[in-house]
Order: C-alpha cells, then structure tokens, then sequence
C-alpha cells in the first residue's frame, strides 16, 4: 500500500473485523478514523435522518485524509467515488456470525468503542436476529454486488481484497514495514 494512499474505506461483513483493522490502519498510518455505525445511531438506537446521514457524509469525503468503516449501501458510491483506497474484508459468513456472537457477549449491555454512546449491545431482540441473519446472507445477497463494483474500480483505485486472518495480519506487517520505512528517511 502506497503511503500516498489517504483515503481508505473498509467494507465486509458484519463481524469481518472492519473497525479492528480501521483502528490499526489508523495507528500506523497516522489517519483519523471514522467508525459509520458510531455516526449512524443515536442513543437509543435511533437512525440518523436520510438527509443529515447525506450531507454528513459529503462532509467527511470532502476531507483531506480518512479512514472510514462501514457499509451502509445508500451512502457507499460517495466513499467510492472519494476514496483512494478500498479495503474489502472477504472472510467466511461463519467466521462473521461467529465473531459477531461473540462480540455481543464481551460487550452485552455496554457500548462498543466503534459504537455511538447510547447505543449498548443487545440480544434476543429482532433487529439483533436480523443482523445475524444478514451476516449469513452477505456471500450470496451482498458479496457479489460488492465484488462486481471493485472490478470496476480497478486500475481507478488501490483495491484490497483479504479473505483470512493469515492475510489480514500480512497486510498489517507490510504497512509496519513500509511505515518504518518512511519514518528512517
């Protein structure tokens, strides 16, 4: 990855480990970081207005360095258009369940840091159901969409695609070594 890259969106799967990794990417190249679920929700789990999620995130694209985490599909096509960068995290729809399980039960009745104030973890509600069935459906329903925009992408924008763990943490050690790089010049 180029250190002239300064615009990154991370997209996948809920449970894929997109805000973990914005938050490292953040951390090693030195980038603010903007998790979407904690600007989508208002406390109580209240969505944000179509026309300020809009506006807000024209005002996010416009700036000069970011890096951004999250799908939300209405706004997606402005991050594209604005990003440099595009990180799709392809792991298996299990892994995902799994991951998002979990992170339920670590955080239950509390907020998680990607997450707005307000907005604690939930169980055995039906929005909660529907997430997790929606992580299961992502390789057929949403995958393929997906794969189909960044093909159109390519050779436009630097186009990342991790599809385990193992490539995941190789890609984290090439920025280390590229940001350690940059820094002893």
């Amino acid at each position: 990855m180029s250190s002239s890259r300064q615009k990154i969106i991370l997209i996948g799967s809920g449970g894929a480990g997109k805000s973990t990794l914005a938050r490292m990417l953040g951390e090693v190249l030195r980038l603010p970081v903007y998790h979407l679920d904690a600007l989508f929700w208002n406390p109580g789990w209240i969505e944000t207005p179509k026309d300020a999620w809009f506006r807000l995130h024209k005002k996010l694209c416009a700036q000069e360095a970011w890096i951004i985490d999250g799908n939300y599909g209405g706004t997606m096509d402005l991050r594209f258009a604005a990003a440099d960068t595009v990180i799709f995290l392809d792991l298996p729809c299990w892994l995902c369940v799994y991951r998002a399980f979990r992170r339920t039960l670590v955080f239950y009745g509390r907020k998680r840091p990607d997450m707005a104030e307000g907005c604690p973890e939930r169980f055995l509600d039906f929005g909660y159901f529907k997430f997790l069935k929606w992580i299961w459906d992502y390789p057929r329903t949403h995958r393929p969409g997906i794969l189909e925009k960044l093909e159109k992408l390519r050779g436009q924008k630097e186009i990342v695609i991790l599809r385990s763990d193992r490539e995941v943490a190789a890609f984290l050690s090439l920025l280390h070594a590229e940001a350690l790089v940059h820094t002893h010049r």
